[in-house]
């Protein structure tokens, strides 16, 4: 098949004659977004981490301090298994209880 580029790329712009049909492909630029925590313009790209309203540098995680786990003594364990068992009878209740 006869391809053949016509001209330079103008910007993301380039026309191509290909067996005598003229196409023309086009494409498309990231759309430019403000952010809108520090209200400085961004490309927003797939593939990349974030939101959609933030720029790369004010959506990055917060480095946070890790969460030590508590340690759950024998009778705050017996307490959270009553409760929950309390918990769970009542939905039981509610979802298969006979009317009439």
């Amino acid at each position: 098949m006869l391809s053949r580029k016509v001209g330079a790329r103008a910007g993301k712009r380039c026309v191509r004659i290909i067996a005598g049909s003229l196409y023309h492909v086009i494409r498309m630029a990231f759309p430019i977004r403000i952010c809108a925590i520090c209200s400085e313009e961004f490309e927003l790209k797939p593939e990349k981490p974030g939101f959609a309203n933030r720029c790369p540098a004010c959506s990055d995680p917060e480095h946070s301090e890790p969460l030590t786990k508590r340690g759950v003594d024998a009778d705050e364990r017996k307490t959270l298994m009553e409760a929950n068992e309390a918990r769970r009878r009542a939905m039981r209740n509610l979802l298969y209880r006979k009317d009439g």
